[in-house]
């Protein structure tokens, strides 16, 4: 037993001795092996480097080649350029040298002849002052002859001669006026009327007139005396909120609204419409009905007034702009309907400017915008031209249009174009027959005026205004009024109308010179 556990533990000695042994070996074989890769893998790092050296050598080589190759070639190229800028320079300077001989050969002829020039001038000077000291002694001569022979001093005969020549002047200048004048007026009609007639013919636009009343039909006598109300409480209060005068009186079946301001008559005849619709007619009710119908009824003004910008094609408008154009569709002037007056005028003018070359977008903006002064109320002070041209600049309108709307009254004198188409285009509009209702009394005085202007001229026998004060046939003696002072006192009494009265449209100054011999025989 004993000897069996030395065995064993020599054994276990002897075996971890071999294992021992055996490792080592084995650590010494890996370095070996270890060591034996290592020298192979710098070998063949050895000889990479070897080859891409070589390579690169053989390359730097090649590349040093072409770069010479190249630079030479190069180098060769910008001489042969050198050489030809070198040739193109001296062939202008030969052909510069060549101009400069010419011009020198030129400059020293052109030399000679003012030379030459000079000494002929200077002859002709001697010459000239020898003709003026002659004509100088034959002047006193004459002179002395004149005073010995006519008993007058010079300054009286030069007199004389001024009033002659002044004389036969203004009897040219009168041809003159007289054949240009002819001549201007009859170019001048027959394109105005061309471009006029065009306007007109090419626009067929509604006209409308409007009264300072309105009227609304009844379904029965029962809706009276429910208008009126108890004690008249219903009329009053209708009066009082729209600002006009109900008038029921023995007229069957009607009520008529009265009043200046259309607005407030048409907001009257809308509420008085709905009351009666709904059949309940009392303060109250009256109060809303109205407040609505002024509501709605500005709605309908703003669109209105964007309705007439989209027919004249107009972009860019401001809505205050808007409501008040709207507004102009109950407003009147000689009973012509603003709105429609004023589209009218759009669009005349806008056909006008097309003719004659203008801007017809400004020409159409000008003339729809021309009348807005006219929607402005009386608390605003200034003629309706120039605070409807303060109203549009207000709100983002050219200058140009601008000038347009406050010089188609001559408040502001035209000085453009447009400004003159506007102008035009209204008179056409107001002026045309039918379209608006003047007074009998304005009518008649507009006439004596006339007349009365015309027969404060000297020579004037008598005066008639004729075609609707359109014309004036102008009868002058013929022993004081020469055919050439004629034509100037039509030009005078033409001046003197436009500075004293106000008229559309333009007037025709007919001056009559009429020469008879009577005689009888017996």
């Amino acid at each position: 037993m004993g000897f069996s556990i030395i065995s064993l533990v020599i054994g276990l000695g002897l075996g971890a001795a071999l294992l021992f042994a055996y490792n080592k070996m084995l650590e010494a074989n890996k370095k070996k092996s270890a060591k034996l890769e290592a020298d192979k893998i710098v070998n063949r790092a050895k000889g990479e480097s070897q080859k891409i050296m070589k390579s690169a050598e053989r390359k730097g080589k090649d590349f040093e080649v072409r770069a010479k190759k190249n630079a030479e070639k190069e180098i060769r190229m910008q001489k042969e350029e050198l050489q030809k800028e070198e040739a193109k320079l001296k062939e202008r300077n030969k052909q510069l040298e060549k101009e400069f001989r010419k011009k020198e050969e030129r400059l020293l002829s052109s030399q000679s002849e003012l030379k030459k020039r000079e000494e002929t001038i200077k002859a002709h000077e001697s010459r000239m002052d020898a003709l003026e000291a002659q004509a100088k002694e034959k002047i006193h001569e004459l002179t002395d002859k004149l005073k010995n022979s006519a008993n007058i001093s010079p300054e009286e005969a030069k007199e004389e001669l001024k009033k002659s020549y002044e004389e036969d002047a203004k009897i040219e200048a009168a041809k003159m006026i007289v054949s240009i004048e002819e001549d201007a007026k009859q170019r001048a009609e027959q394109k105005a009327k061309r471009i006029v007639g065009m306007a007109i013919s090419r626009y067929a636009g509604e006209f409308t007139t409007e009264k300072t009343v309105s009227i609304i039909p009844l379904p029965n006598e029962e809706l009276k005396g429910k208008i009126i109300g108890r004690e008249g409480r219903n009329i009053r209060a209708i009066e009082s909120l729209c600002g006009v005068d109900l008038i029921i009186d023995d007229t069957p079946e009607a009520v008529v609204i009265s009043g200046f301001d259309p607005v407030r008559r048409e907001v009257a005849r809308r509420s008085l419409e709905t009351l009666m619709e709904d059949g309940r007619i009392h303060p109250g009710r009256i109060e809303e009905v109205i407040d609505k119908t002024k509501k709605n009824l500005f709605k309908y003004i703003k669109s209105e007034g964007e309705k007439a910008c989209l027919e004249l094609g107009l972009q860019g408008v401001h809505g205050e702009i808007h409501k008040t154009l709207g507004s102009l569709k109950f407003r009147t002037s000689y009973a012509q309907n603003n709105y429609t007056h004023s589209i009218e005028v759009g669009m005349l003018c806008g056909l006008m400017a097309a003719e004659v070359g203008g801007d017809v977008k400004a020409a159409r903006r000008a003339g729809l915008f021309h009348d807005l002064g006219k929607a402005m109320d009386h608390s605003i002070e200034g003629s309706h031209a120039v605070i409807g041209a303060d109203f549009c600049k207000r709100y983002g309108e050219s200058e140009a249009v601008c000038h347009a709307v406050r010089a188609h009254h001559e408040d502001e004198k035209p000085r453009t174009m447009l400004a003159y188409l506007v102008t035009a285009a209204d008179a056409i509009s107001s002026a045309r027959p039918g379209a608006r209702k003047s007074i009998m009394e304005n009518y008649v005085q507009r006439l004596e005026d006339l007349e009365s202007v015309a027969n404060s001229f000297d020579g004037v026998e008598r005066t008639f205004a004729i075609q609707a004060g359109r014309e004036i046939r102008v009868i002058v003696d013929s022993s004081r009024v020469t055919d050439e002072q004629s034509v100037m006192l039509s030009r005078d009494i033409a001046r003197k109308i436009e500075k004293e009265l106000k008229f559309p449209g333009q007037i025709k100054i007919s001056v009559v010179r009429e020469t008879r011999a009577v005689e009888h025989a017996r």
